[in-house]
């Protein structure tokens, strides 16, 4: 049943925003109802002006198949709006986009299809990039297919509430799509030379671009007059938020294995030039290790302890009739999350975000990369159990979102199992410190390849 929408102000002033200029992104903190600002804009656009026609919106998967036709649906001022979901298999694809809408959606890995569908024929003079950090990749297919159809888009909207996870080389793409280079250069290549300096590399290969002094300030000023940036503490009143770890004590026959795993990977290594690759493999055999199993040579999950999974308990047990959600990383512990926990409910559609909203899951088990954005959970519970981390602080930030936004009634706690003396340590550093992704994975993995090579 839809209800009245009273838009806050700064809602009210984001959606102007969309409608007096032809390129802009909104830079909203997770929860602040960027979604229906949007929807405001284009209903404007769409039959108060009669600017647009026929509307776009690429989105993570399950975000283009629910949320933006729920968002629809919820208020009155919207109801009226048609969204159609351009997703599924081919067949079913196609079918959608013969049907009139007002809107259609489609995930972000779709884009390159679409592109090639339509080539010079393309339909959408406006286009809505929901979480427009996935398009962050200068390299990334679905990046290029949009930039060869960007002069026939007339209308841009770019949102999100990280725009730059992994630091200032993030933008540009992102810059790009909106005024096609005008800001921040035509090509990638000029961007690094105007505001940055190689950092660590190799022979031609450079690893990392360090800021020049003063870069930040001047490309922020370069964007200011089509981005705007709004932070939820200065405009919502949101319950608060409590960050528990909780210290999980390795059996001893499991600390030695994973000191013996992690001292010979470390060693094979061989010295402090550590490259990304390297470093990941290393980085995933330790968390899978300090989450409780690991895989071997041929894929098979070996079982290593059940620490974890006895921590969890307590916290379900501690917190009876309360609903849960747990983020895991690894199909391994899904796997023995369930086996452990058989009531537990693996978020996968749009009807389970339905009942847990309804309060009819006890325990949710949830992979950050599936809900990461854009899905509204704050109405079935208020705790969080991070099983297994990343360090990924865009996905960690996003994740923790779904329930501490806007409509949540009760304090929010995020728990952290943290193995000690393990990774897992390293990697709730770097998300305290936001300093995650590969730069802080690299700096734990010298540190640790520095103390072995000292012992």
């Amino acid at each position: 049943m839809s209800q009245k929408f009273v838009p806050r102000p700064y809602q009210e002033y984001a959606a102007r925003l969309i409608c007096e200029k032809p390129a802009v992104a909104l830079l909203l903190d997770m929860g602040m109802g960027k979604t229906a600002a949007t929807l405001m804009a284009i209903k404007s656009l769409l039959y108060d002006s009669f600017t647009v026609s026929n509307v776009l919106v690429i989105a993570p998967l399950r975000v283009a198949e629910a949320t933006w036709t729920d968002e629809c649906r919820e208020w009155d001022e919207l109801k009226d709006l048609t969204v159609v979901p351009v997703i599924g298999p081919l067949r079913k694809r196609l079918e959608a986009l013969a049907t009139p809408a007002d809107i259609h959606t489609i995930n972000r890995e779709n884009v390159s299809w679409l592109v090639d569908y339509y080539k010079t024929r393309w339909p959408f003079d406006m286009v809505v990039i929901d979480e427009s950090s996935s398009f962050k990749s200068n390299k990334s297919q679905r990046f290029k297919a949009l930039r060869r159809v960007r002069p026939l888009i007339h209308r841009i909207v770019e949102l999100t509430g990280t725009p730059a996870p992994n630091g200032l080389m993030d933008l540009w793409s992102q810059a790009y799509l909106l005024d096609r280079g005008k800001r921040l250069g035509r090509t990638i290549g000029a961007y690094r030379r105007r505001w940055f300096t190689p950092g660590r590399g190799s022979g031609y290969v450079v690893y990392d671009w360090c800021p020049r002094d003063g870069a930040e300030k001047e490309i922020y000023q370069a964007l200011s007059d089509i981005c705007v940036s709004m932070k939820a503490k200065d405009y919502i009143q949101l319950p608060p938020v409590l960050y528990n770890r909780v210290s999980v004590r390795l059996p001893p026959a499991a600390k030695k294995a994973y000191k013996q795993l992690e001292r010979d990977l470390v060693l094979q290594l061989g010295d402090d030039d550590v490259v990304a690759s390297t470093a990941a493999v290393l980085s995933n055999k330790l968390i899978q290790m300090a989450s409780g199993a690991v895989y071997d040579e041929d894929g098979k999950a070996i079982d290593v302890h059940h620490a974890k999974l006895d921590a969890l308990q307590e916290i379900i047990e501690d917190n009876p009739y309360k609903p849960v959600m747990v983020f895991y990383w690894f199909r391994h512990d899904l796997d023995r999350l369930q086996a452990i926990f058989p009531q537990a409910r693996i978020l996968s559609s749009h009807q389970d975000i339905k009942d847990w909203n309804a309060g009819r899951i006890p325990l949710l088990l949830v992979h950050p990369a599936s809900a990461g954005h854009g899905l509204n959970l704050q109405y079935g519970g208020s705790i969080i159990v991070w099983y297994s981390l990343s360090w990924s602080l865009e996905l960690y930030q996003q994740a923790n979102k779904r329930l501490h936004r806007s409509g949540q009634q009760h304090t929010v706690i995020i728990h952290h199992l943290i193995a000690e003396g393990t990774i897992d340590e390293d990697v709730m550093q770097a998300l305290e410190r936001k300093r995650a992704g590969q730069d802080g994975m690299l700096e734990a993995l010298k540190a640790r390849i520095r103390a072995y090579r000292e012992n």
